[in-house]
């Protein structure tokens, strides 16, 4: 299990450690793990505040807030220093800012549940009798992470190894768990470590780096579970010396060491001890094996010995005694610091300003950690300040606060009030437009820019090392290690292709009806216009010849989008179809994705997901052709990836659209039939808790409104993902409008996907539609036709980009190239307009072009 945890599981206590006194493991022993997992209720809030105030720093704390009902306690939670909050899936969409900090709960085996940053499994039973399916699952699903928490009176060992092959992060009792060698009623902690600890020595010892509290390393020592049990329960530094067993450091020299914390590196295989180190580590006259301390560390050192015993007339003895004196300094610095402008100035003023502020600390007996926790505390905010300069510094600096004036309380949606799957309403006629598009907009995203800070490295390895790099994280992202080669070429043999016979038919009915609507789209007959006597413009087109297909994979199986994708390239003639598509871990692909590609003509399918794969089409390696434009929906990072590689005109690729979450408008009216509309509503709300239902309700009445509602509620009921549609539901709406014009205007602003028309004489309706990415037109049209088979295009633009962007089709895959073809005519009639302009631009190669010829035309005469 790969993790980024100091300790790949968690241990829950049942009241923040600290305040109370543990069964199990003690506070001491809590701490060095670094990571509890606590309950957090109404009743204890007060003491997870105190306890945060004091500990944040010290305790990665994992948070189970399922039982909070105010978004503010969860993000005060995280804003006094929680690493995660868990809460229900249908709140998370409230936390959609706050990314990996907040993942969903449940108590079901139901991995659907999962967000794209995890998912906790609470009441797991290590014993049930679905678990080797679920391991099985929960492997394939390959989740960024998943929690497993289990139920009352569980065997922690047995409850280790069912983790263990469901790739997740086991969160283990306290008191289940001890470092007395006596208590045979406990599970050893230092066997739940060794557990997971990987050695390649014959002796099965682990290395074990050793740092001081600033994480500087001071040597490389040796641990075995006997020395770790002997650490933990001592909270000293005990290593396992190859030669003379057990190694208490300092019981001979004095050097002692309390430790801190442990953690294993991200391949298991190396220790950490991070010691609060009395003396020196190494056995020659320096501070650490690898040397002395150098920079902040060193200046700390050298002022905590000042402070103890400073020599007579020393400097920093007089500043730690002259409180003014050190004030003074400290502002004096600072200013000195502002004012500087090279490099050099700059560097040598915040040394002093360093200086100056750390003999502040030290002398409060405050050292470069306990900034350093400070610092990360910071780090873990979730409310942020304003950041305006206090009173007198800023009328130093002419800075002249102003205080905004309070906004007026806007309208707000009508929120549910129980636990029913029921979205929000808002009626445009009591409120503003600006309230009604504010409660309209999509859930936010994830900072672009953040997003490039993750993929531009991807993009930039496999750019430069081609196939090696596309491999690496094929097998690191889909754990597809036994893969050796990125890409599968064509012919693609028929035992990749083994399919039933109704799903080889689903496919080539839908493989029809799209090759049918897209070819009807072809225009193969030159369009010619003479524009003036003699001058004949023509327009024409040709295929893209090179295009990649993004067909978003690993476990899921979408052959709808390679057929949505590769069908009208087929068509339009592309010469060269590169399908990319993530593989299963075992390296194959689903063959319904292979059959689609045989049937479209691809060259080759890339193995891989993500960036790597678009950076793979964009550039080409050694076993990836490079295309010309690629096309195909993804996640953010995927969309990322296709904007970035499109604005890099060394690449010369060019992109479909920018792609978001999942997203439809409903237009109903009183002869809309309830079950219909909720389905309709239903059918995207599946897709993640990211995406969006809007529902435009024309002069219904409370009772036909609510007969929706309660479709929406009993079939969501009813669906395998019904955590999911929860969570899309929190932030979906019913907008109550008295007119079908009035509806069309709201429509046509939003933007939709699909928009699906529930009305009476809805074809008429279609003429009012200007921004959509496909119609649904009349009550016997779900939106999952388009999706599959009835021959329009699902790959389509999303989050508003409908103002500006068609959906994907046959034009997708084509250019349209202009011709001219002048006479001595034509060039006589538009030669004079054509010189004059070019002497208005002056353009005089331009103008002297067409003078040329006009002259060449007159000496013939």
């Amino acid at each position: 299990m790969e993790t980024v945890l100091p300790l790949p599981f968690l241990v829950s206590v049942a009241i923040p450690p600290g305040l109370a006194k543990l069964d199990g493991l003690n506070r001491e022993e809590v701490s060095i793990l670094a990571s509890p997992f606590l309950e957090a209720t109404p009743k204890i809030l007060d003491k997870l505040s105190r306890f945060f105030k004091r500990h944040s720093s010290e305790f990665h704390a994992h948070i189970d807030a399922t039982t909070l009902d105010s978004t503010d306690d969860v993000y005060a939670l995280l804003d006094g220093g929680a690493r995660t909050a868990f809460v229900a899936p249908e709140s998370l969409s409230q936390y959609a800012e706050l990314g990996a900090r907040v993942l969903p709960a449940v108590s079901k085996l139901d991995l659907s549940a999962a967000s794209e940053h995890g998912l906790l499994i609470k009441d797991f039973d290590p014993t049930a009798a679905n678990v080797d399916k679920f391991a099985e699952e929960a492997r394939a699903k390959k989740l960024k992470v998943l929690y497993l928490k289990p139920v009352l009176e569980v065997a922690i060992d047995q409850f280790i190894q069912v983790a263990q092959k469901c790739n997740a992060i086991p969160i283990l009792p306290s008191t289940g768990l001890t470092t007395d060698k006596s208590d045979s009623s406990k599970l050893l902690l230092s066997k739940v470590i060794a557990t997971y600890w990987k050695s390649d020595r014959a002796d099965g010892l682990i290395p074990t780096v050793v740092t001081d509290v600033h994480g500087i390393a001071l040597g490389l020592a040796y641990t075995s579970e006997e020395s770790i049990l002997e650490a933990l329960r001592t909270q000293t530094g005990v290593y396992q010396s190859r030669k003379r067993g057990l190694w208490v450091k300092g019981a001979t020299s004095g050097d002692t060491q309390e430790l801190v914390r442990i953690a294993l590196d991200c391949d298991n295989d190396t220790l950490k001890f991070v010691v609060q180190q009395k003396g020196r580590f190494c056995h020659l006259e320096q501070f650490g094996c690898f040397g002395e301390l150098t920079g902040i560390a060193r200046l700390e050192q050298t002022l905590k010995s000042r402070k103890e015993s400073a020599p007579a007339g020393s400097y920093t003895a007089r500043l730690f005694s002259d409180e003014k004196l050190l004030r003074a300094k400290i502002m004096e610095e600072a200013e000195e610091l502002c004012d500087a402008k090279t490099p050099q100035e700059i560097a040598f003023e915040a040394a002093d300003l360093i200086y100056f502020a750390l003999t502040r600390a030290v002398g409060a007996g405050v050292g470069v950690a306990d900034i350093a926790a400070s610092l990360d505390a910071k780090g873990l905010k979730v409310k942020r300040r304003t950041g305006d300069a206090k009173g007198k510094w800023a009328e130093k600096e002419g800075i002249k606060p102003s205080a905004p004036a309070a906004p007026a309380k806007p309208v707000e949606a009508e929120k549910p009030k129980s636990d029913r799957i029921v979205m929000q309403r808002i009626d445009s006629a009591n409120a503003t437009e600006a309230e009604l598009l504010e409660t309209l907009k999509r859930p936010s995203q994830k900072s672009p820019d953040a997003i490039l800070k993750i993929v531009t490295p991807i993009i930039d390895d496999v750019r430069k090392n081609g196939d090696k790099a596309v491999l690496s994280y094929t097998h690191k992202f889909e754990k597809a290690t036994s893969l050796t080669s990125p890409v599968l070429k064509a012919p693609f043999p028929k035992e990749l292709m083994e399919l039933s016979p109704e799903t080889i038919k689903a496919i080539d009915v839908s493989f029809e009806n799209i090759r049918k609507f897209h070819a009807a789209q072809k225009d193969d007959k030159t369009l010619q216009v003479e524009t003036m006597p003699g001058v004949v413009c023509s327009r024409f087109s040709r295929p893209i010849e090179r295009v990649g297909l993004y067909v978003p994979g690993g476990t899921a199986v979408l052959p709808s989008t390679a057929l949505m994708l590769g069908v009208p390239a087929m068509v339009a003639g592309c010469k060269k179809i590169v399908l990319a598509s993530p593989p299963r871990a075992d390296g194959s692909v689903t063959p319904e994705i292979v059959y689609a590609a045989h049937k479209v003509g691809a060259e080759s399918i890339v193995l891989a997901g993500g960036a790597q794969a678009v950076a793979a089409m964009a550039y080409g390696t050694e076993s990836v052709s490079k295309v010309d434009k690629i096309l195909g929906p993804g996640n953010q990072f995927v969309t990322a990836a296709k904007m970035h590689v499109s604005n890099d005109t060394n690449a010369g690729v060019s992109i479909d659209m920018p792609a978001g979450p999942s997203e439809v408008l409903v237009i109903a009216d009183k002869d809309a039939n309830p079950a219909f509309v909720a389905s309709d509503l239903l059918s995207q709300a599946e897709h993640g808790v990211d995406s969006q239902v809007i529902l435009i309700a024309v002069d219904l009445t409370e009772e036909q409104l609510k007969a929706i509602e309660d479709e929406v509620h009993n079939q969501a009921l009813a669906l395998p993902r019904v955590d999911i549609v929860r969570g899309s539901i929190a932030h979906s709406v019913s907008v109550l409008v008295k007119t079908i014009d009035e509806a069309m205007r709201i429509s046509n602003e939003y933007a939709p996907e699909h928009l699906i028309l529930q009305i009476k004489d809805a074809p008429k309706v279609v003429d009012l539609v200007m921004n959509a990415g496909s119609v649904f037109i009349g009550e016997w049209t779900p939106e999952s036709v388009g999706d599959y088979s009835a021959g329009v295009n699902h790959s389509l633009p999303t989050y508003g980009f409908a103002k500006q962007y068609s959906g994907v089709n046959l034009g997708s895959f084509q250019k349209h190239i202009t011709s001219s073809n002048l006479t001595a005519e034509g060039l006589r009639n538009v030669g004079g307009a054509v010189m004059q302009l070019a002497k208005v631009e002056e353009l005089e190669a331009h103008r002297r072009a067409v003078e040329i010829r006009i002259k060449h035309m007159d000496g013939q005469k």
